[in-house]
């Protein structure tokens, strides 16, 4: 089994889940409903730069298990300037839409820095606990109480909520739409934020789970 294409898997398919949940969200609420066509369109291109950039540190974090030492300041360092050239293809493509976008990195990159280091942190426990035999389960349960895996797991949201956040104040919105900008972006925040704890909540009740609940090992 490739335990880290598995877990690049799951991260991807969390992040989807995200996205598709807060796009929801924004349909009922004013006046996000207004600014929800171009606002959709940058958070589907969003989130595929997003699972791009944790891929990469899922990797370079399984690189790291294998060679038995844990990733440290100068793989963040790495992992955020291969980043910043994912957000160079994303900005060409959102430039065929009707928005522009200026990327304020003297926000962004704080708390791109605090995401990508709890990722590798994490994968790398989560991979060092994962031996032949065990689950993916038995792995979690080795390196974290359930309500730790939920925090920190809901922390990681939070501060992609919060880059999401500054992305959108970087927006240029149609002109209508710009008195209303500051409301939207903390709008969007809240509901991420909230999103985000939900989806902690469930995967720790999925992951943690009792073995008679589940059935046969993951």
């Amino acid at each position: 089994m490739d335990r880290v294409r598995v877990l690049a898997e799951l991260d991807r398919r969390l992040l989807e889940t995200y996205s598709r949940r807060t796009t929801q969200a924004l349909k009922a609420a004013l006046p996000l409903r207004l600014a929800l066509p171009p606002l959709e369109a940058l958070l589907a291109r969003n989130v595929a730069k997003e699972v791009r950039k944790d891929g990469l540190a899922i990797r370079r974090a399984g690189a790291a298990a294998a060679a038995g030492a844990p990733p440290g300041a100068d793989a963040v360092d790495a992992l955020l300037a291969q980043g910043r050239d994912i957000d160079g293809e994303f900005l060409a493509r959102v430039g065929r839409f009707p928005i522009g976008i200026v990327l304020r990195y003297d926000e962004i990159l704080p708390l791109r820095r605090q995401r990508v280091a709890a990722l590798l942190d994490g994968t790398y426990r989560i991979l060092g606990a994962w031996r032949r035999g065990r689950s993916l389960r038995d792995a979690l349960r080795e390196c974290y109480a359930r309500e730790e895996f939920e925090s920190r797991l809901a922390g990681m949201l939070r501060l992609y909520a919060m880059e999401t956040r500054a992305l959108a104040r970087a927006v240029r919105l149609p002109a209508l739409l710009r008195p209303a900008q500051d409301s939207i972006g903390s709008r969007l925040y809240g509901i991420m934020d909230a999103q985000g704890a939900r989806l902690a909540r469930e995967a720790g009740r999925s992951a943690f789970r009792r073995r008679a609940e589940h059935g046969a090992r993951p």
